[in-house]
């Protein structure tokens, strides 16, 4: 089954940055989903993109500051996230689905970013 590898976490000041990354084989073929998690919050979705890269969407709270992407000849979606604050501290996941289905059925392990002084 598709297995997704994100990277990209760490630790970071307000107002830094971030990219992470998920990469899998054939990932061209899916919708990817970024989504967090924070201590004692629900899971949230943060932004997403279509698997032909014609469509994207973001969360309200990260508009005008993350930009979602891909790079089909190398199987990778990226989340590049500017203007870091404590809050968007979580672990954040990588998920994928056919476009056929509204359905994630694929998840990364997560990776944890952390904003903070």
């Amino acid at each position: 089954q598709l297995q997704l590898v994100e990277s990209g976490g760490g630790l970071v000041q307000p107002g830094g940055s971030l990219r992470l990354s998920c990469t899998a084989s054939r990932l061209n073929d899916y919708a990817i989903g970024w989504f967090r998690q924070a201590p004692g919050q629900e899971r949230e979705a943060v932004s997403c993109i279509s698997s032909r890269d014609t469509s994207t969407y973001y969360a309200d709270s990260v508009k005008g500051r993350f930009t979602i992407s891909r790079d089909n000849a190398q199987n990778t979606v990226y989340l590049q996230m500017n203007s870091l604050k404590p809050e968007d501290t979580a672990v954040y996941y990588c998920a994928a689905r056919r476009v056929i289905t509204p359905i994630y059925d694929y998840w990364g392990q997560g990776t944890q970013v952390t904003v903070s002084s």
